[in-house]
């Protein structure tokens, strides 16, 4: 009966986060605000041109710019739904699903192990393979995963210079990316040899080089694959316009620094605030372990413990929207 109405509890408040989660987030992202602003902007184009009519080739030039805004969110949305191998090959491993596997299961039977034998509590032991071999594998992936977009993007200015070079030097693209290919820094290195081996094989540059956002799905190599892609189609000065691109690069990585700087008290505010309860219930339960055990060792004091997790996590989730930036 006991575990019964534990069980319940923990359902509802689990449902009572779901709820929480699924009415706070449209307002936490923006989404609700940026459909607003585009159904307003969608009556503006309208009303302008019903009221005049030089106004309706303005009108179709945003609608292509839109759709192709559209085209570009389609394909980050698919570039972030990822497989396993694809997020091992963007960490820079050269694992398969089966090395992965039996990673996590030797992670999982050394830190299961390791608890249980410091513990002497088989739940206790069967958390920590858990955790080893279902959590801790994937947060070690995508740390990696992002340890090498980071300096993917701190490379890629350098390699758009030495592209703004040659290309000022007479030399053809391709040359330069072979270049770069041969002679740049890891990741950028391997990233663009990927770009000549494709190239080598028939596929034009503008599409070899619009495969690099599918290996390294971030903003500054998107960028650099539509430059590309434009200038193949329609032409223009390449290094002019990858001069300006390697600029506003730098000028977002600079950016980036200054908001992580100024926003750094929050985010220690929040850790603060966020580990204050756990710290305070270690404390009371190493000088009164009998006061605060009534948590765990009553329904009563389950129920209220399972609502207290749900509302600190609903709390941290809503504390690292507030302070989290895109830049």
């Amino acid at each position: 009966m006991n575990m019964t109405q534990l069980a319940i509890g923990l359902l509802a408040a689990l449902a009572v986060g779901g709820a929480a989660y699924a009415l706070i987030y449209p307002y936490l992202s923006g989404e609700i605000r940026g459909e607003k602003r585009q159904r307003a902007l969608v009556t503006s184009d309208r009303q302008m041109l019903a009221g005049r009519d030089p106004a309706a080739s303005a009108l179709a030039r945003r609608e292509k710019v839109t759709n192709s805004l559209k085209e570009i969110e389609a394909q980050q949305n698919k570039a972030s739904k990822i497989s396993l191998e694809r997020r091992m090959l963007q960490a820079g491993l050269d694992w398969d699903k089966k090395k992965f596997t039996i990673f996590s299961l030797i992670l999982a039977a050394v830190l299961g192990a390791l608890l249980y034998f410091v513990s002497d509590n088989p739940f206790v032991g069967g958390a920590g393979a858990f955790i080893g071999g279902m959590g801790l594998p994937r947060w070690i992936l995508n740390f990696l995963r992002k340890r090498r977009m980071a300096k993917f993007i701190n490379e890629l200015p350098n390699a758009m210079d030495v592209i703004v070079r040659g290309l000022r030097s007479g030399l053809p693209l391709g040359d330069c990316i072979r270049m770069i290919a041969s002679e740049a820094a890891e990741p950028v290195r391997s990233e663009f040899r990927q770009i000549v081996e494709t190239q080598a094989m028939g596929v034009s540059i503008g599409d070899a080089v619009a495969k690099l956002y599918e290996r390294v799905p971030v903003q500054e190599a998107n960028f650099f694959g539509i430059v590309i892609a434009v200038q193949q189609k329609s032409g223009g000065n390449l290094s002019e316009v990858l001069g300006n691109l390697s600029r506003v690069i730098r000028d977002r990585k600079k950016m980036r620094g200054k908001v992580s700087a100024m926003s750094m008290e929050a985010k220690v505010s929040g850790l603060i605030i966020g580990s204050l309860p756990i710290f305070v219930g270690f404390s009371v339960y190493a000088t009164t372990p009998d006061y605060i055990s009534l948590l765990w060792t009553t329904i009563h004091g389950r129920i209220f413990l399972a609502i207290a997790a749900a509302m600190m996590a609903t709390g941290i989730f809503v504390m690292k929207k507030m302070i989290s930036f895109d830049i």
